[in-house]
Parts: structure tokens; C-alpha cells; sequence
């Protein structure tokens, strides 16, 4: 087993996949002819004609993202049903056959230069499974799906997500796609060789369900067979299923420990994101106004999520081509309350010491630096050791952020937060995994010394920052 751990210990990740975690919350925007038939999902029979959002406006949905401090942007620019949103050369099914923009619209476009104007990293959504698609089920359909991967890729500025899911039905023809994942994947690193491929794809893990819930421990270094495509089709959805979205199941609940390490082949660094709608569905339905998630849901998913995850959250337009203003609000409302949460760091100015630690070059002081790219960390085979704040008075706070220093690997498996009660140490709050960012809340105690105890970890623990925060009650 020592030597599964060792090797665990140096996987790291790419910088496309370390630039792509430093997001940490990204919105998801689902629109398509199904926002005009009030459905989840198109069956390719729509006419292009109902595609009309009269008042449409990218500007507005980057506004809404920047509000959340949201710092990404996916759009559905094809989705099941075919219809594209940019005028592709490859098929008539799209918005240059609609009456958007009187036939000269590319919503694709206008939502690129609205990120970039707005300062958020845009990706992009493109469903292999086409239902209009006369092509689908045969080879030729897998040199179709990569010329419209070409147009994406080539013509919209820089692309920071392909993101693909695992649906795979019938097309008109009755026939299935076997698709060409590696020939996907080859247009993606030549045309756009730092986006990350999500879902199924090899650098971004489906967290497994649709409902926001994340795992007690999400290891980002798992078995390489989690790369699987025809795994991750298997459990995906695969019928228009209202349910699917709030269904959580509960295995594979461990992916990461030593046990399911030592069983695998190969290790790989497939760290997870979450995505979830703010609604019921993934595309707007007016019955579901009344239904937008609440701020108190938004935040357990966030502090469930963001760090070793990254938060994807649909927002989906309305058919004016607008995110309505229930959700718009409540993203200025999560956007606002995590803003003051975060404003700050209460351990910044205390004194700082650590059990031991390699050189002073990776002294505690590298700790509440506030940089990613300093570290602290104890002698290689150190795997248990403390780090201790004293603090110039007592403050009160409830929340706890802790970072690794990922491109060394992801090593800490468990840790405690303790304080001094003025006769002993006590331990306040305790947990698994921390990876790129850790959030860690528990009932507000107030201390001027306070301590970190990594009580497991492998080959020997790193910590880029630490931070102390006040969560003020909803």
C-alpha cells in the first residue's frame, strides 16, 4: 500500500485543469427552441421560426454571473434537439433559418463578447446526441460533430470548457451514434489546448448526480477507469425524466481512499464539479417562478461544493431572452451575502507557527501571504503535524478556509480545528479532504489561539492559506 500512497501523492494537476479549479463558480445557461415549447428536452422536429427571444440580451446574464461572483459562463450552444445558436455552415437547423436578429443572429457571438466585456471565461456546451441530425448513428455524423466542434473552436476567442454529458439516444433515423470521443478530443487540444473537457472527457469529473450534493470526502487523484466514457454514459441521463435532477444515490461514495486506490492500475487527477439548476429544470418553465432555489439552498450547496469542486449553477433564460428577475435577484442576494462573508480574513495579523517545517522558504508565514503559488510544509515523511495561530485578541468567527498547495498533489487526509479554552485544546470542528480550497463551518466560538492539527496525510502535508471567517446568521 506505502507505494500506491507515494505515487498518489505526486499526481498533480495540469495547469489547464488548475486554472480551470481556480474558478470555483460558473454558470451554467440552457436555452434553446426548448425554452419556446416549454420542454426539458426537443425532439428535432422544431421549427426553427419559434426561436425568437425578442429582448435578448448576453450583456444582462454576465451581469447577473459577475452580481454572484460567478467567474466562468457554459452555454448550451447545441443541445439534444440539434438547433444551434450560431449560424453553423454544417446544417439548416439553426438561428440564421429563425427570426432572431431577422435571421442574422449568433447568440454564441454575442454571449462570447459579453464575457469577455464582463471579465468571465467562456465555455461551451455541444450535445453529440443530435435528434435532427440526418447523419446520426452513421461515421459520417462523428465528421459532422467535429466540423461544428472546428466553427465553435476557431471563430469564438478563447474557450475555457467543452463540456460534454452522456446522453446517447436515437436519432430520426432510429439509430445510435457510436461516438469518437479521441477524435473529439483532438480537434479540442488543437483548436483550444487549454480548455478543460468536462464530464465525459478527461480532465473533469461529473460529481454523479444532478441535485447539487457533493461527497464527505472528494478526492480529485482517483482510478484512472473513472475516465471511462462508457461508464459515465451508463449513468447518465437517458430519458426525458423530470426526476433525474433531484435523484442522489449513494454509492460510490468513496473514490479516493487508500483501499480504492490500491485496487486501481493507474491514477489520475479527474477532480469533480457539481453542476445544479437554481430551478426544477434546466430550461425556464413560467410554472417554475415560484420555484427558484433560496439563498439558504444556494449556500449549502456552495459550501458543499466549492473547493475541491467546482460549482456549476444553471440559470436559464426566459423566452424574451432575459434571466428572470427572482433568479437575478436572488444571484445579487448569494452574490452579496458571500462577498461580506469573504470580506475578512480574521486570521490575518496573527502570529504563526507550525510543529516543524522543511526550510524557511516554506515557513507558517507563507500561510496568510494570501498567494496560491507559497507554501507551508513540514520534512518529506512528516505525515502528522500542527499549525498555530495566536491571535492579537480574541475574534469570533464560524467558518474555516483551508488550501493545499494542489500542484504539489492533493495529500491531506484528515485534519482538526482546534482552540484554546484557556485550561486545554479543543477540538471544535474535524474533517477529511482539503485539496485547492476546503470551506469548513461549524457554531460560532470565539479564541484568540487556534490551531490546525493534520492528523492523516500523505507522504508528508502542504497548506497555501488559511483563513478565518465570520458567517453572519440568514
Amino acid at each position: 500500500m506505502e507505494e500506491v500512497i507515494v505515487r498518489a501523492a505526486h499526481v498533480t494537476p495540469s495547469p489547464r485543469q488548475l486554472a480551470w479549479q481556480r474558478l470555483e463558480f460558473t454558470a451554467f445557461i440552457h436555452f434553446t427552441v426548448n425554452t419556446f415549447t416549454d420542454r426539458e428536452w426537443g425532439d428535432g422536429t422544431e421549427s426553427p421560426a419559434i426561436f425568437n427571444p425578442t429582448r435578448f440580451d448576453a450583456r444582462q446574464w454576465a451581469q447577473v454571473c459577475k452580481d454572484a461572483g460567478m467567474k466562468g459562463l457554459i452555454l448550451t450552444a447545441k443541445h439534444h434537439d440539434g438547433f444551434c445558436l450560431w449560424p453553423s455552415q454544417y446544417t439548416e437547423h439553426s438561428v440564421k433559418n429563425s427570426p432572431f436578429r431577422d435571421g442574422k443572429g449568433d447568440v454564441v457571438a454575442e454571449t462570447a463578447a459579453a464575457c469577455r466585456e464582463y471579465g468571465l471565461k467562456f465555455g461551451i456546451y455541444l450535445s453529440p446526441w443530435d435528434r435532427h441530425e440526418a447523419t446520426y448513428g452513421s461515421e459520417q455524423y462523428n465528421v459532422h460533430f467535429k466540423n461544428q466542434l472546428r466553427e465553435l473552436l476557431s471563430n469564438y476567442g478563447d474557450i475555457y470548457c467543452v463540456w460534454f454529458d452522456g446522453a446517447c439516444g436515437e436519432g430520426p433515423n432510429g439509430k445510435r451514434q457510436v461516438y469518437d470521443w479521441d477524435g473529439y478530443y483532438e480537434v479540442i487540444r488543437e483548436l483550444q489546448p487549454g480548455a478543460v473537457i468536462s464530464v465525459c472527457g478527461p480532465d473533469v469529473r461529473w460529481c454523479g448526480n444532478e441535485a447539487g450534493h457533493t461527497r464527505p470526502s472528494e478526492w480529485s487523484v482517483v482510478p484512472a477507469y473513472l475516465r471511462d466514457q462508457e461508464k459515465i454514459i451508463e449513468k447518465s441521463q437517458h430519458e426525458d425524466d423530470a426526476e433525474f435532477s433531484h435523484r442522489v444515490t449513494t454509492q460510490d461514495q468513496d473514490l479516493g481512499s487508500r483501499e480504492r486506490l490500491c485496487a486501481a492500475s493507474e491514477l489520475v487527477w479527474y477532480p469533480a464539479e457539481v453542476d445544479t439548476s437554481i430551478r426544477p429544470g434546466w430550461f425556464y418553465h413560467a410554472e417554475q417562478d415560484s420555484q427558484v432555489k433560496s439563498l439558504e439552498q444556494l449556500l449549502e450547496i456552495y459550501y458543499g461544493s466549492v473547493g475541491n469542486a467546482v460549482l456549476l449553477l444553471n440559470l436559464p433564460p426566459t423566452p424574451e431572452g432575459l434571466i428572470h428577475g427572482t433568479d437575478a435577484a436572488r444571484m445579487r442576494e448569494l452574490g452579496e451575502t458571500l462577498r461580506e462573508t469573504f470580506r475578512e480574513n480574521l486570521a490575518a495579523g496573527a502570529a504563526i507557527s507550525a510543529t516543524e517545517s522543511l526550510d524557511v522558504g516554506h515557513g507558517p508565514d507563507q500561510l496568510l501571504d494570501g498567494s496560491e503559488s507559497t507554501y507551508w510544509t513540514p520534512n518529506p515523511g512528516t505525515e502528522k503535524a500542527m499549525v498555530e495561530l495566536t491571535l492579537p485578541e480574541p475574534k469570533s468567527f464560524n467558518l474555516l478556509m483551508l488550501q493545499e498547495h494542489i500542484a504539489c498533489g492533493q495529500r491531506i487526509e484528515s485534519f482538526k480545528l482546534q482552540i484554546w479554552s484557556g485550561l486545554q485544546w479543543e477540538t471544535i470542528a474535524e474533517s477529511t479532504v482539503v485539496g485547492y480550497k476546503r470551506l469548513l463551518r461549524f457554531d460560532t466560538v470565539t479564541a484568540d489561539r487556534v490551531r490546525v492539527a493534520i492528523t492523516s496525510s500523505r507522504v508528508c502535508p502542504t497548506l497555501a492559506n488559511i483563513g478565518m471567517y465570520y458567517r453572519q446568521p440568514l
